[in-house]
């Protein structure tokens, strides 16, 4: 738990922080007054005051920032000191100043898929396995062991990246075009979906599609003194393609058809060194906690999927990172309008809680998942400010949209009656949030 807090205190950190910074900096680049910049919330920890007059503090609640501007001009101002209220400037640079910090979020975003890009991650094989019979994958031809090299043109090195440029034609319903090694000939494949329902614990709509990842050839990974394997002549090593007539099977399937040939040999089929070596294997019989009778030939099976290392040049890193930003905005205003819509269910609203969760949960896979979560979030924030809610940085621009069409300021009433919805369509969104975060909690 205390990993999981520590996880989401620095995240909501960083990703904050990094958006005031975005106001601050254009507010400076206008002329405003800058009076504080906070790290953190709460009593004040440590501060300074530089040149221009800005405290710098670092506050003890380390959930985020503020930055707070000299809103409107003290009473007998020089005109110097009036010229640096924020409301004393220009349409444009107050517009700037606003839109600043959303920016911020998304450029960050874009930063931190560039950095994965350019030092590489490690990635399952897009792989697939054999898919049910009537699904969308099977419909079109995919068989077992056929690996994908593009979705739409665009090639992919991985399963992540597969599922990434899958995944909104997967949920709206489109057509796809794969293509395919398959057998060692490449082929394209053509699925159609139709839309389908996204629930935040429903199935997984790939997998509902056919498109699943082959599981590992089990291999052995250590051979016990004096067990059935090596009396046989298992080896380390040794990747596992058949038993009996079983040919590829998964561990689970292998461990099964062992434990039924109890002292009855079994021929095991095996990769080493790239030569095909058949065994013959007499499982030991043994009795299971349940009184039965069980083979066992002492040997630690592992299955771990093939990897790929996905990295791309500084150019490619760089365009792929913005890339991968702007498709995640616009994945997630499609996903809000379909929830608008009902389209989509609204449990899939999610708040602090899961936030923290997956925080947790992407902290303990590895920094490279866990810069990834960062990312993610950090898109999240830029498009949530974003919308045109009063009391957001969405809010104020449509304020200033209207304002540049009036030619004039909004009355101060609009602002008020702007403020009381903007507050209560927060309020909603966050008791959605926390009951929907509660609901996946206790359920």
């Amino acid at each position: 738990m205390l990993y999981t807090i520590l996880a989401f205190a620095i995240a909501l950190g960083v990703l904050i922080t990094f958006h005031e910074l975005g106001h601050y900096w254009v507010a400076r680049r206008c002329g405003v007054r800058v009076l504080r910049f906070s790290v953190g919330f709460g009593k004040v920890l440590a501060q300074r005051t530089d040149k221009q007059g800005t405290e710098w503090a670092l506050s003890a609640i380390p959930l985020g920032g503020y930055v707070k501007m000299m809103d409107e001009a003290p009473e007998g101002a020089s005109p110097e000191l009036a010229n640096q209220a924020f409301n004393n400037k220009s349409l444009g640079q107050r517009s700037a100043i606003v839109l600043a910090g959303p920016m911020a979020n998304l450029i960050l975003a874009a930063l931190l898929y560039t950095m994965l890009n350019l030092v590489g991650t490690n990635e399952p094989a897009a792989i697939l396995a054999q898919p049910a019979a009537e699904t969308v994958a099977a419909q079109a031809g995919i068989q077992a062991g056929d690996r994908i090299t593009a979705v739409n043109g665009q090639p992919v090195q991985s399963w992540g990246e597969a599922r990434w440029q899958l995944l909104d034609v997967v949920t709206a319903g489109g057509e796809a075009s794969l293509q395919v090694d398959s057998e060692g000939a490449s082929r394209q494949r053509l699925l159609r979906f139709a839309p389908g329902a996204v629930e935040p614990d429903g199935p997984d709509p790939m997998a509902q599609a056919g498109l699943a990842l082959a599981a590992p050839q089990p291999m052995v990974g250590n051979v016990n003194p004096d067990s059935a394997g090596e009396a046989a002549g298992l080896r380390t090593g040794d990747v596992i393609v058949s038993a009996g007539d079983l040919q590829h099977p998964g561990a689970n399937a292998l461990v099964q058809e062992i434990q039924k040939h109890a002292g009855q040999a079994l021929a095991i089929s095996v990769l080493r060194d790239g030569a095909l070596v058949t065994l013959d294997v007499t499982p030991k019989a043994e009795t299971s906690p349940d009184g039965g009778t069980i083979g066992r030939i002492g040997v630690m099976l592992t299955a771990d999927f093939p990897m790929v290392t996905v990295r791309y040049g500084l150019f490619d890193s760089v365009q792929r990172g913005f890339t991968r930003t702007a498709e995640t905005v616009w994945y997630s205003l499609k996903m809000m309008g379909r929830m608008v819509t009902g389209d989509i269910s609204l449990r899939n609203v999610s708040g602090p809680v899961t936030i923290a969760d997956y925080a947790g949960q992407t902290a303990r896979i590895g920094l490279a998942a866990y810069i990834g979560f960062l990312a993610l979030i950090s898109v999240s924030i830029g498009v949530l400010n974003l919308l045109p809610i009063p009391m957001l940085d969405g809010g104020h621009l449509m304020y200033y949209l209207v304002e540049a069409v009036r030619g004039k300021p909004i009355p101060e009433k609009w602002l008020e009656n702007g403020q009381r919805i903007g507050l209560g369509l927060l309020a909603a969104l966050m008791s959605l949030a926390f009951f929907n975060d509660f609901s996946r909690l206790f359920s």
